[in-house]
């Protein structure tokens, strides 16, 4: 089939979370034959920040962030046989919504992809004439990279046909271990980007840790932090490439994953850190949050804390040896259970299944 995706960046995480979860899931789409052209603007210096080249499994159109460029890639989405608009694109995202799903042919599936679902509900929800609200009907799923049963519930209540979580995953072949690097050595590390609903849980879940233990190395990347105050046992890097994951994973003795607060109130979110931590064989410390055990199991392949004061405590009791076995414990349960092969299989069953009921129509 030939899929348009319409999407922030695929060539790009520069503050852009998703662009992990677009190359695992769209990568493994092509695998089944499917033919994808990539849609994203040229916007937020993602371009100027650019991750990778574009890949042999899909054709990246990259616009200009215009009107008329707007009208010129959704007029593409009518040669589609499947139609995604994916949220947080950052661009004229009601206009896609609209433009793209209306360009459509008639016998096209239409998709809406949420990367961030609590996010999109909490906008969408008190606005009955939202862009994608009145689209929702129309629409014959959307797909959402995490928030179980809530999310299902909370977009079917407002009139999507089918609601489908597809989750967070990790390609073996782009996150897996690699030596350690001197420059990632530490003893909890953290990687997210500088977010107004993150920040108090970075707080608490890193800067208080670091303050509670002064002799130990504390790490943290991404972008925004450069005027956080912090104390002087934490060093900062800026952005981290995605080339440098692994690196930056198996370096430091825990790594440290924190919920934005939307996404631990719904659960059954795992961010995309995840899955790149636990493929790289890295201990992983996370923040407790509804629905963990779907996919790690607690004190044997993760560890979980519920305060700043749990991270400190894990972290002064860590040894070499238990970071490494619990590493190795979570990677063999998310190569078993949580790859993107496995995620990208179940999206094309989807996609057959609904072009089966269309033609038979």
């Amino acid at each position: 089939m030939r899929i348009a995706f319409y999407g922030s960046s695929l060539l790009s995480s520069y503050w852009n979370g998703a662009a992990t979860y677009y190359r695992g899931m769209l990568h493994e789409l092509s695998r089944h034959g499917h033919d994808i052209t990539f849609y994203e603007p040229d916007a937020f210096d993602r371009q100027q920040h650019r991750d990778i080249e574009p890949p042999d499994w899909a054709r990246v159109v990259v616009y200009p962030a215009t009107e008329d460029a707007l009208r010129s890639v959704v007029a593409e989405a009518r040669q589609a046989d499947v139609v995604v608009k994916a949220s947080g694109v950052g661009v004229f995202d009601n206009e896609l919504i609209e433009g793209v799903m209306e360009a459509a042919r008639p016998g096209a599936i239409r998709i809406f992809w949420d990367v961030d679902a609590p996010a999109t509900l909490a906008e969408i929800t008190p606005q009955p004439d939202h862009p994608l609200r009145r689209t929702l009907p129309k629409l014959d799923f959307v797909l959402t990279y995490g928030g179980g049963p809530p999310v299902v519930a909370a977009y079917e209540g407002l009139g999507a046909r089918r609601c489908v979580p597809v989750y967070n995953a990790v390609d073996p072949a782009t996150h897996h271990p690699v030596p350690a690097e001197p420059r990632f050595r530490a003893d909890l590390s953290f990687l997210g980007n500088r977010l107004p609903d993150r920040e108090a849980r970075v707080e608490e879940f890193f800067l208080r840790p670091a303050a509670l233990l002064p002799e130990r190395a504390f790490l943290i990347g991404g972008n925004g932090w450069e005027s956080k105050p912090m104390s002087g046992n934490v060093r900062h890097l800026g952005h981290v490439y995605t080339r440098e994951h692994n690196a930056f994973n198996t370096s430091p003795l825990a790594v440290l994953n924190i919920a934005r607060d939307s996404m631990a109130q719904t659960g059954w979110s795992p961010a995309t850190r995840v899955f790149e931590a636990t493929g790289a064989g890295a201990c992983l410390i996370t923040d407790a949050w509804v629905g963990l055990d779907m996919f790690l199991k607690e004190g044997e392949e993760v560890l979980v804390a519920r305060d700043g004061q749990d991270v400190a405590d894990h972290v002064a009791a860590l040894t070499p040896e238990r970071s490494q076995a619990i590493g190795a414990a979570a990677r063999r349960r998310v190569l078993e259970s949580h790859t993107y092969a496995r995620r990208g299989a179940e999206v094309d069953a989807l996609l057959r299944a609904a072009l089966a009921r269309k033609d038979a129509a």
